[in-house]
């Protein structure tokens, strides 16, 4: 009887948790995962093949997200093992289940950061140079992370460019040689674009390129 009126009596509780996490979970999805930098990298190769609706919005997201949770499967089930069941199994209380999950986390985060960024952050924090892990704050390190991600995004954007950089070059300059200034080499260079592309099973390429650079530690 006093486990049932436990159970009632916590859930109110696991509802307001519930909710309040689906409402901060647009902004966690963004912050402390690596759906940023799968999205950016996404978007920087559209823009590189020259079809900026094609894949739509949409598409794009949805990649993202699910190879996010790919990326973050690991994470992910160890947040569920040290902190979910227990606390939905009434072993723990709320604040232990967070703490619980916030270390995985962090571990995530502390892998994909740049210790430069994370001294930054630091510094801008005005804080005292910690001197393990254990003592940086998740305030701290949340904004570490991102601006690492931005880095590592635009890195691999950069390289993505290159190919089709290329071809626009060779396009441009071929159509100048035989006069025909006046059609766009946007327009001849984008089946090019399209066809190595195809040809070198790119999608398969970026994927793993993508789901590589988080394991680089």
């Amino acid at each position: 009887m006093t486990n049932q009126l436990t159970q009632g009596g916590s859930l109110p509780i696991q509802l307001l948790v519930v909710l309040t996490l689906l409402t901060v979970l647009p902004g966690i999805l963004l912050t402390v995962t690596g759906f940023a930098r799968i999205l950016i990298v996404l978007g920087f190769l559209r823009t590189a093949l020259g079809t900026p609706t094609v894949p739509p919005n949409q598409v794009l997201v949805g990649i993202a997200f699910f190879l996010s949770l790919f990326v973050m499967a690991p994470t992910i089930n160890e947040v569920k093992t040290t902190a979910i069941d227990p606390y939905m199994a009434h072993r723990i209380d709320e604040k232990t289940a967070f703490e619980r999950g916030l270390v995985p986390m962090r571990s995530f985060m502390f892998a994909q950061t740049r210790d430069s960024d994370l001294a930054l952050m630091v510094k801008l924090s005005g804080t005292e140079r910690p001197k393990t892990r254990a003592d940086v704050p998740t305030v701290v390190l949340i904004p570490a992370f991102i601006l690492s991600e931005l880095k590592t995004a635009f890195q691999i954007g950069f390289l993505l460019f290159l190919p089709f950089l290329v071809i626009d070059m060779v396009v441009s300059s071929t159509l100048m040689s035989m006069g025909m200034m006046m059609l766009p080499p946007v327009l001849v260079s984008l089946p090019f674009k399209i066809l190595l592309f195809v040809l070198v099973d790119g999608w398969s390429l970026v994927v793993e390129g993508i789901v590589n650079s988080f394991n680089k530690t």
